[in-house]
């Protein structure tokens, strides 16, 4: 099986900073998209911002510019710093990771168990 354990939420003030680390564990063959994704209450979960296996990065509009993705392949892990924070942005935040566990295996898509980020006015 394969795990994705989240890490770094927590509350701060709007203005402030955040890196989320999201690291992979388990029988794991590749990892090709990495991407972290997030919930408000009442909203549906979003796309906040994406790496593939060879470091190209995508990212909402809302997050251009303020938060940055990057990941250590030799680690499985990913991160997401996140500068210049707004209240907006709070919502729990899900680490998101297609997986292959052998060379002949399909993608397969796994999820952490999210981690709170929380932006106060």
């Amino acid at each position: 099986q394969v795990q994705l354990v989240e890490s770094g939420g927590g509350l701060v003030q709007a203005g402030g900073s955040l890196r989320l680390s999201c690291a992979a564990s388990g029988i794991i063959f590749s990892i090709d998209f990495m991407g972290w994704y997030r919930q408000a209450p009442g909203k549906q979960r979003e796309l906040v911002a994406s790496i593939t296996s060879g470091g190209s990065t995508n990212y909402a509009d809302s997050a251009k510019g303020r938060f940055s993705i990057s990941r250590d392949n030799a680690k499985k892990t990913v991160y997401l710093q996140m500068n210049s924070l707004k209240p907006e942005d709070t919502a729990i935040y899900y680490c998101s990771a297609s997986v292959r566990i052998t060379s002949l295996s399909t993608l397969r898509t796994y999820w952490g168990q999210g981690t709170q980020v929380t932006v106060s006015s």
